[in-house]
């Protein structure tokens, strides 16, 4: 009878790709995931630093865990817990003393190394493993080669790490430096996703644009990410190439030829800028100024006159004034934005930004934050809305809310429904849209000479 696995991810889209190749590197150990926890022999929380919150989510949730684990052992059977990705290497030792119900603490860095380090609890159910040393070897190098059935979109890890010591982040101490993925092996890897029937292709990197990958030459040379899109993008079976998330800083020639020249790299960029003021993104450590930010969209739009942003903001950093925050508002008007993410400030032990005088009020943080998110929210309805009466191409991947209904994605990432069979699922479909809401995208579909038997569909209140 095979073990059951449940699998938590928190945070970003590289989570959620580590939780992927780590259920793989179990399945030779006879896991097979399961939807509940309870039942599980193995839980495994991937988890997020970023945010204070994000920590203490995961301190809750090993709390209730206790208790699925006293009732496990009640029941005489074992639950291994583990937790894996930024907590676990920004706090090891101080999650064992703090949460004891956790056996086994693994940094992103190694989690190749898991069902070494399972075997290693299993046998010895101590109190407790510890594992957050970054190991010399590079993880994607003894990841294995196959991958199981694919959703029609896929995620594929080309770079990891930054170099950027952005003050308030703790991806540099988390993740560690910057390192990229021979192209040879993101092309391998590229093809079987193919083969297991992706299409969409999501390159992932915490800095991906700094992807530097050793040339398939061996000649010592290295490409970077715009080159390795147009080797991608010559790959059979591949309609459509993203990347997330970037540095404008390293948006460089290259790549902006990419988004000139590849019809299948979608014309949607999330581009975090943080502020608009060059004095807070000074004290960021950004090594940009809103100019070099609004230099760069221009160059973006002339490549790509389509192309539609979204951003990350954060508000109240240390120090932040009126006239600061002011200048992010300034911003955010001079670009006109299609999705963006925004936050309070939250300060992480060991960044240069927690160590800062002159932190913002919670109060004025938080009346700043519903601003700028008001204004956000306005433009995202705004671009949404414009897209009524036009015909986009629609790749559906998901069963909708209701009976006979697909999700997909739009160009531009949004949520589109429409009233489709089940067998339009993982085709690119022409959809006219007939509604727009916040967050989704209402239509009907149609085939290439407009054939498609549908009737509009009702608008959801938010995307599936």
């Amino acid at each position: 009878m095979p073990k059951k696995l449940f699998i938590k991810t928190y945070g970003c889209q590289m989570n959620v790709y580590d939780s992927a190749r780590m259920a793989e590197l179990l399945t030779p150990l006879g896991y097979a995931e399961t939807q509940e926890a309870a039942e599980a022999d193995l839980v495994l929380l991937n988890t997020c630093h970023i945010r204070e919150k994000a920590a203490e989510k995961v301190y809750s949730e090993l709390g209730r865990l206790r208790q699925a684990k006293e009732e496990a052992a009640a029941a005489g059977r074992a639950m291994t817990i583990t937790v894996a990705g930024c907590v676990a290497q920004a706090e090891g030792e101080e999650m064992l003393r703090r949460a004891p119900v956790v056996d086994l603490v693994i940094g992103p860095q190694a989690y190749h190394r898991l069902p070494e380090l399972i075997a290693r609890v299993e046998r010895e159910r101590s109190g407790g493993l510890a594992d957050t040393e970054f190991p010399v070897e590079s993880k994607f190098d003894l990841l294995p080669q196959e991958r199981g059935p694919q959703d029609v979109s896929a995620f594929l890890s080309v770079q990891e790490g930054c170099d950027k010591f952005c003050s308030f982040c703790v991806v540099p101490y988390t993740r560690g430096a910057e390192a990229s993925r021979p192209v040879a092996q993101v092309l391998d890897e590229a093809r079987r996703l193919v083969a297991a029937g992706a299409q969409e292709i999501t390159l992932l990197g915490q800095n991906v644009n700094a992807y530097h990958g050793a040339a398939p030459s061996d000649d010592g040379s290295s490409w970077g990410l715009g080159r390795l899109l147009f080797a991608l993008a010559e790959l059979p079976g591949i309609t459509r190439l993203r990347y997330t998330t970037s540095h404008p800083q390293d948006v460089d020639e290259e790549l902006l030829a990419a988004h000139r020249d590849l019809r299948v790299l979608m014309p949607f960029l999330h581009l975090p800028v943080q502020s608009g003021s060059d004095r807070v993104l000074a004290a960021m450590n950004r090594k940009h100024t809103a100019a070099d930010y609004l230099r760069i969209v221009e160059q973006l739009h002339a490549a790509r006159p389509d192309l539609a942003l979204s951003s990350d903001f954060i508000v109240g950093f240390p120090g932040e004034s009126d006239a600061d925050f002011q200048a992010t508002l300034d911003l955010v008007e001079a670009v006109g934005f299609a999705q963006a993410y925004s936050f309070k400030y939250s300060p992480r032990p060991g960044t240069p930004a927690s160590a800062l005088a002159s932190q913002v009020p919670g109060p004025v943080a938080s009346e700043r934050l519903a601003r700028l998110q008001e204004l956000l929210n306005r433009q995202q309805r705004t671009f949404n809305a414009e897209t009524v009466g036009q015909v986009l191409p629609v790749l559906f991947d998901r069963a909708g809310r209701r009976p006979g209904q697909l999700v997909g994605r739009s160009p531009w990432m949004q949520s589109v429904h429409a009233l489709l069979p089940d067998s339009a699922r993982g085709q690119i479909i022409p959809v006219r849209v007939t509604a727009a809401g916040d967050n989704s995208l209402a239509g009907e579909a149609l085939d290439a000479v407009g054939a498609w038997v549908a009737q509009p569909q009702p608008l959801e209140a938010s995307a599936s």
